[in-house]
């Protein structure tokens, strides 16, 4: 799908959302314009809700924006799920791979204080495209003082799990390279601290949903991502659809999208 082809589909999906009619609130939780996250809630039933914290992808540059998990905060509220559409700072608007994780971070602890029926202990966090390197790096974002997570599960959906190889292999254009500041030998560090594959273990269970016909992220970044995580003992899982593209994944009108939501309240069950 082309750039323009998908801005369209994107575009489209963010206004079913509106005519959805259910009320979004948005919440800031820093200075920052970027620094905000919306909260739509269940329309039926008191609650507590079910948290999924939704991380958009966009290869990290400012034109892709939250919008673009609109339509599937509302699905997932129609679900029964309180839904936090998390904003971050991106190429553009100061935003890098510290900046980027550290407000991913702010914005999910920032739920611990919005007074809302959410059940924190049952948080999943889901990341699209370059939003699953930052779910998978913002597993402790809502650790209680015994420094375990509360979130549940780590869902990244054709997430750039592989930022190394991402800029390897020039996926999304140089946008790793420009996101990193550079490429894995000019800035290591920068990689060891938001490189998922090289952040393992880290001891969450994480699904891994890829389509077979995604054109911008390759499918073997999650099962690049699978072996190294298996490798490190972690729990994690990879769900290949056939026939899916990349925006097939968060496309509430989709087959791979029913897919995804159908397995999310197995993943929504507190950590003993």
């Amino acid at each position: 799908m082309a750039t323009r082809e998908a801005q369209a589909l994107l575009g489209e999906l963010a206004a079913s959302a509106v005519a959805a009619g259910i009320p979004r609130v948005t919440h800031s939780y820093g200075r920052a314009p970027e620094q905000v996250a919306e909260l739509v809630l269940p329309p039926e039933g008191a609650g507590p809700h079910p948290v999924a914290v939704l991380l958009h992808g966009g290869f990290w540059r400012a034109r892709f924006d939250r919008c673009t998990l609109a339509a599937v905060a509302v699905d997932l509220a129609q679900r029964g799920w309180a839904t936090w559409n998390v904003e971050y700072r991106r190429l553009g608007t100061g935003g890098g791979p510290l900046e980027a994780i550290a407000d991913v971070r702010a914005g999910i602890a920032h739920l611990t204080r919005v007074r809302a029926p959410l059940d924190l202990d049952r948080t999943v966090l889901i990341g699209h495209s370059a939003g699953g390197q930052l779910a998978l790096c913002s597993t402790g974002a809502l650790a209680p003082a015994d420094g375990r997570s509360r979130a549940t599960a780590v869902v990244a959906l054709a997430g750039v799990c592989d930022l190394a190889a991402a800029a390897r292999e020039r996926i999304g254009g140089e946008a790793a390279v420009e996101f990193m500041g550079g490429t894995p030998e000019q800035v290591p560090d920068l990689y060891a601290a938001a490189d998922p594959i090289s952040r393992l273990p880290i001891r969450a269970r994480v699904l891994l949903v890829h389509g077979d016909r995604d054109g911008r992220v390759p499918i073997e970044q999650s099962r690049a991502y699978l072996r190294a995580a298996e490798y490190h003992g972690d729990s994690c899982e990879l769900l290949e659809l056939a026939g899916a593209d990349h925006f097939d994944l968060i496309d509430p009108r989709s087959g791979a999208w029913g897919a995804v939501a159908e397995r999310l309240s197995g993943l929504a069950v507190p950590r003993s």
